[in-house]
């Protein structure tokens, strides 16, 4: 590794150990870099900055948030949950496979890991604590069934994995979908075994009367996804185009359906959806800028070579990848994390003939177990915020859920046919 990829690397570590903000930290790095070693004038930073936001695909980010903002006022969330109590009813634990239920369903509307943990968070956290759930458990429930949202689609993060490695977005969709619902599954499986545990009990007795009158009430939410798979899938629309689809279905749904959508709703939906998407797209463009520098430090180059030098098996070189990744989870932002380290090992993904599709699944289902791993796991923060807790009192509940997604991350790994059957089946 060159002085000037060590002092790139070095200078961004001290701004996170100083808590500057991820974006800043990667800008400061990146000029500091062109500052001291007069590697290209500085306005090169502002042109690669720009250049990492110059893609129709990632206008679809924007739109997929405020679609998901739209169906939330709309009052899709409260009746996604309705129908998922009506389906578990009174069983063990049955508030907590509630909870998994709506994550993933609200995940299909949202593609975003906080915003699923916000929506269902604050529905379910004060339920379950209202019904004796521990609530260091809740949250971390809620923390690590809400990261189901960055890999089930429509995923924001896998939009920004496609667009940064060139690879089909509709493809990464299809193949998220059984790594989501296996994930979704073994927190569901970790949640019953505690519940019955502790003796934490379910909701209402099932009524058929109630899950057929909810199902019918939340129909409109579950035609969303059909809505966008099933377009992008046809050929019908792009990712971008898909989430303009679901802003209009959204807007017809909260107006004229359930007839809960006002101006002022909308008002405030506009403004979050701006906040969100700023914060977000500051992200991209700044670790744009800094995987332009560690390219032209060729350190993608060395790391390919280094680990052809290592290992020739192409589960060794997966391991070894998804071992780094799982520590710099813990402290870095998932969407920046991709677009720096994706450009990085593209080149030893290709050398040992791993699909990149299989890859980008790994690293997301990689990436939503450091969502919920302290000290930085967003998604996790998000749910103890909510519930109103410290993150040490998830811990102990919390470590059971991390090794139950770090056992469907090595399925994945090693039947990759799990991730594939889809996107090469139908897409």
């Amino acid at each position: 590794m060159s002085l000037g990829a060590l002092a790139l690397l070095g200078i961004f570590a001290v701004t996170l150990l100083i808590d500057v903000p991820v974006a800043f930290g990667l800008v400061l790095a990146s000029v500091a870099y062109l500052l001291l070693f007069d590697a290209a004038p500085t306005m090169v930073a502002a042109q690669q900055f720009v250049s990492g936001l110059d893609s129709f695909t990632l206008l679809a980010i924007p739109l997929f948030v405020l679609a998901a903002q739209l169906m939330n006022s709309a009052g899709l969330t409260q009746r996604i949950v309705r129908l998922c109590a009506a389906i578990v009813g009174d069983v063990p634990g049955g508030l907590a496979i509630v909870a998994v239920l709506a994550c993933m369903m609200f995940g299909a509307l949202s593609g975003s890991g906080v915003a699923d943990v916000v929506a269902i968070g604050s529905l379910m956290l004060p339920t379950m604590a209202q019904r004796g759930y521990d609530r260091g458990f809740s949250a971390a429930l809620v923390g690590c069934a809400g990261a189901s949202s960055t890999i089930i689609p429509p995923s924001i993060v896998l939009i920004v994995y496609g667009t940064i490695t060139d690879t089909s977005v509709g493809k990464l969709f299809m193949a998220g979908i059984v790594p989501g619902l296996l994930l979704g599954l073994s927190l569901i499986v970790v949640a019953v075994w505690m519940s019955r545990k502790h003796g934490w009990s379910g909701g209402q007795p099932f009524n058929a009367k109630e899950l057929r009158e909810s199902f019918i009430d939340a129909l409109p939410a579950l035609m969303v996804p059909v809505l966008i798979i099933g377009g992008i899938r046809f050929g019908i629309f792009t990712a971008t185009e898909a989430a303009s689809s679901a802003i209009v279905y959204a807007l017809l749904i909260g107006a004229f359906w359930y007839r809960s959508l006002s101006l002022k709703k909308l008002w405030n939906d506009l403004k979050v959806t701006a906040e969100i998407s700023a914060s977000i797209l500051l992200i991209i463009g700044a670790a744009a800028l800094f995987a332009w520098i560690l390219i032209a430090e060729q350190l993608p180059h060395s790391l390919a070579q280094f680990l052809v030098s290592f290992t020739d098996s192409k589960y060794g070189v997966l391991l070894l990848i998804m071992a780094v990744l799982l520590v710099l989870g813990t402290f870095m932002e998932a969407i920046a994390l991709i677009i720096i380290v994706a450009p990085v090992v593209m080149p030893a993904i290709h050398h040992f003939g791993i699909d990149p599709v299989h890859f980008g699944i790994l690293l997301v289902v990689n990436l939503a177990i450091g969502a919920n791993t302290p000290p930085l796991g967003v998604d996790l923060l998000a749910a103890c915020r909510i519930g109103g807790i410290r993150m040490v009192q998830t811990l102990r509940p919390l470590s059971w859920m991390v090794l139950a997604m770090l056992s469907v991350l090595m399925l994945l790994m090693f039947v990759p046919s799990l991730v594939m059957f889809l996107p090469n089946t139908v897409a």
